[in-house]
């Protein structure tokens, strides 16, 4: 076991703080970039990892990438890691704004290698997050445990890892290796033989996610039977008007920021079919022709249940046994299948990490500034910051890549205000 400090510690070599260890990089002060350190649990980058599905693509334009939107004059952009990869005339011949989620995968381990002064520790799962206190009893940094024993201590952390998975409860009691969340695909299909892998599968939920594992099993479980089954009346297109994606431009954050609680809650319920319950119009039309295929060529393997419910989910014998409810007649009836993944999203809540740590602290609630800090009070010295899980009050965008740059920036430049702030105050 071993104990380090470090200034600014980032858990999660995700999207959200590569982008702010690229800002930090390119902020002017080396001692805060040196002094910094992002932590990944697994062995290297990778986004999306387990829906890198070879015709997925990016639902957001290259150009919201991890700093142009910030920089465009950055090294670290998308199209400098083409350019340098060699693969820019291929990409600009596509005619697209959206690379398949493969590449963005790739360029963010790109960044990651090119890093120059801010670290990343691989391997690195955290287990554990504590306050540190000072003499008059105010927080003054925090202490990392790993899952291996070693301790990291900080004054600043940066959280950045998502939500949590949703297991929706009717699921829960069955067992884990027969339940599949979209987080979890690519590497439990892997571990399959081909004798284990599933003849009727069963995939829950009508968004992108849930399609995507859909369309994935024709593939993966070759001469399989899939269903797929969502409470709407079908697949829909994802909102993509030119109208509703202004309310994706990073200075649409400060209007939703400063709305009334009641406001706020109006925008999101009517954002929600830009992000959530829906499909990426392209995508949904391939997995419509590869239904009408079938029906037309006599070659029915895919079942698609709309307006239904899962209300109970059991063993018998080595069958799960799901009980579905149509929601147009109000009928019960048994479905027979052997694996089941789950397109359900991710829980609404604060991740269970953060929630454990608020816990720690005291904090009845967690309230976020607008540079997305949280609030522990005037006296502290040492600061927590969220990334991706602000939407009630940052808006729906926060948990995407669209304003990741620009959200960089913010938390960069509340960074450096404190320290400067911290050395007036020391007459430093």
């Amino acid at each position: 076991m071993t104990e380090q400090h470090v200034d600014v510690l980032m858990i999660g070599a995700g999207p959200s703080n590569l982008a702010l260890a690229v800002a930090i990089e390119e902020c002017g002060t080396h001692q805060v970039a040196e002094n910094a350190l992002v932590l990944e649990q697994y062995p290297d980058v990778k986004w999306q990892r387990n829906l890198l599905l070879p015709w997925a693509r990016s639902q957001v334009s290259y150009l919201k990438d991890l700093v142009t939107m910030r920089n465009p004059r950055s090294r670290f952009s998308f199209l400098n890691y083409l350019h340098e990869q060699g693969q820019l005339d291929e990409f600009v011949n596509l005619s697209t704004f959206n690379p398949y989620r493969w590449q963005v995968s790739a360029y963010q381990q790109w960044v990651a290698d090119n890093l120059e002064r801010v670290r990343i520790r691989y391997n690195a799962r955290t287990e554990r997050i504590d306050p540190r206190y000072a003499e008059d009893g105010s927080i003054s940094g925090w202490t990392v445990t790993l899952s291996n024993g070693d301790t990291i201590g900080c004054r600043d952390l940066v959280v950045g890892t998502g939500r949590d998975a949703n297991v929706p409860e009717a699921f829960r009691d069955l067992p884990q290796d027969r339940v599949v969340h979209s987080t979890q695909y690519s590497s439990r299909i892997a571990e399959l033989t081909a004798d284990e892998r599933p003849s009727r599968p069963v995939v829950i939920g009508g968004a992108q996610s849930a399609a995507e594992m859909f369309m994935a099993l024709h593939q993966d479980a070759p001469g399989s039977t899939p269903t797929i089954i969502m409470r709407s009346i079908s697949m829909q297109n994802y909102q993509t008007s030119k109208f509703g994606n202004e309310l994706f431009y990073s200075s649409f954050v400060d209007e939703f920021y400063d709305m009334l609680p009641e406001t706020r809650a109006q925008v999101l319920e009517e954002m929600h079919q830009t992000n959530y319950a829906g499909l990426a119009p392209p995508f949904l039309d391939e997995l419509y022709l590869m239904l009408y295929q079938q029906k037309m060529l006599g070659r029915p393997q895919s079942t698609v249940r709309p307006l239904t419910d899962v209300v109970g989910a059991r063993m018998d014998g080595d069958e799960i046994v799901l009980d579905l409810r149509d929601r147009k007649t109000g009928k019960v009836e048994p479905l027979r299948c052997d694996m089941v993944f789950l397109g359900t999203g991710f829980d609404a809540r604060m991740p269970a990490m953060v929630r454990d740590l608020a816990d720690r602290v005291g904090l009845a609630d967690i309230n976020v500034s607008r540079r997305y800090r949280v609030d522990l009070g005037d006296s502290a010295w040492g600061a927590i910051y969220l990334q991706g899980v602000n939407e009630q009050t940052h808006g729906i965008a926060d948990s995407l890549i669209s304003v990741l740059a620009h959200r960089s920036e913010d938390i960069t430049t509340d960074l450096l205000q404190r320290r400067q702030t911290t050395e007036a105050e020391a007459g430093v």
